[in-house]
């Protein structure tokens, strides 16, 4: 315990009653004295402040764009070059067999690509980086800022008042602002499916950003659990989980995720790890699917739990990646990978509780609508 990172923010979590928890190397809040529920249902009402400073803050800078985005697409699958200034993208890292090292996100600021990636892979992540794309690129990793996230259907109201420029944001945008002094690096993005934003914030001045935001009557802090129900409605995976080195893009439901321009056929088709298994699983489809699940009854199917066909007899067809209560649908949700044959919404599962086989059902994701500002 004594060996874990904290967060620009950890002083203010202990202060607001913060219960913490290990979480990727940090000492984290995984919630605050209102509870989980309260925190969740407060997000989808009106606003939650995220502490997401221990993800990792990667600057890539090089010639021009041009030079950067075509180094950086011998990474990723998606269309690096066309991406337009001032606005972001949902990636992913890939490995030689096309499984997926790392979801993350990255954006185009003119003269470099601002790339924010998972907390337990920013390590690998950045030596991943730097030995393919150095020295023709640079590589930075951001030590010196924290991230927040502001998400709720209050949130544009909430951050206009200190921000305005937010107003005239949309979802995936992303812009640069002067807060307090501040020069904070704002993109209309998150993990809630809810609209929000996320805002990389200079260390020395994240603390007095959280009280401003956090002083508003719509704004409540928010932990790691809530965070989690909130993605799982969302029907958004969380890596090394529903996604890790064992799965392709297509698999996971991720293919949208591949623009068309490096698909086969396109102008720069391929080209990045693993392209040969990834357009050959987008073309013949995949042999399983990340599906969602509705347990019936109150009972949560938590990650692990083993998918049968019947109720009785037979070997498992699948497995639950991701599962727990939701709070706006009001009952269990889940997520999980069957059978191509088994993932049509509607099909009846069976999830092994303690012994016992109970009926899931197969649901079109995500369990609860997203809120972004198209």
């Amino acid at each position: 315990m004594t060996d874990l990172l904290k967060t620009p923010l950890h002083a203010l979590h202990l202060e607001l009653g913060a219960r913490m928890v290990p979480f990727a190397g940090y000492d984290m809040p995984v919630q605050y004295p209102a509870g989980i529920m309260a925190e969740h249902q407060h997000t989808r009402a009106k606003a939650g402040l995220f502490d997401v400073s221990h993800m990792g803050q990667v600057i890539l800078s090089g010639e021009n764009y041009e030079t950067i985005a075509t180094a950086f697409e011998t990474l990723v699958p998606m269309d690096v070059l066309d991406l337009e200034e001032n606005r972001q993208r949902y990636g992913l890292f890939t490995d030689p067999d096309g499984g997926i090292l790392d979801d993350l996100m990255f954006a185009n600021r003119g003269d470099h690509l601002f790339v924010v990636v998972n907390a337990a892979c920013k390590d690998d992540d950045i030596a991943h980086m730097k030995a393919a794309l150095e020295p023709d690129v640079k590589v930075t990793p951001v030590t010196d800022r924290a991230l927040i996230a502001l998400q709720g259907p209050a949130a544009e109201a909430v951050l206009a008042e200190l921000a305005p420029v937010v107003t005239g944001m949309r979802f995936m945008d992303v812009a640069t602002a002067e807060i307090d002094g501040a020069e904070c690096w704002i993109s209309r993005s998150g993990y809630t499916g809810e609209d929000g934003f996320e805002i990389s914030v200079p260390e020395d001045a994240a603390e007095a950003l959280a009280r401003r935001l956090l002083a508003h009557d719509d704004v409540m802090p928010i932990g790691l659990g809530a965070r989690d129900s909130l993605r799982l409605e969302a029907g958004l995976c969380l890596y090394g989980h529903d996604i890790d080195g064992g799965t392709l893009p297509a698999e996971a439901g991720l293919a949208w995720a591949i623009q068309k321009v490096r698909r086969t056929g396109g102008a720069r088709e391929g080209g990045f790890p693993g392209a040969e298994a990834v357009l050959a699983q987008l073309a013949d489809g995949p042999e399983r699917r990340r599906v969602g699940l509705r347990p019936e009854g109150r009972a949560p199917m938590r990650e692990g739990v083993e998918l049968f066909e019947k109720e009785e007899n037979g070997k498992p067809v699948g497995r639950i990646t991701s599962g727990g209560f939701g709070p706006t649908v009001g009952a269990p949700v889940a997520m999980g990978y069957v059978p191509a044959a088994l993932a049509a919404p509607g099909t009846r599962l069976f999830g092994e509780v303690r012994g016992k086989r109970l009926p899931a059902v197969v649901e079109k994701l995500p369990f609860v609508a997203a809120g972004f500002k198209r």
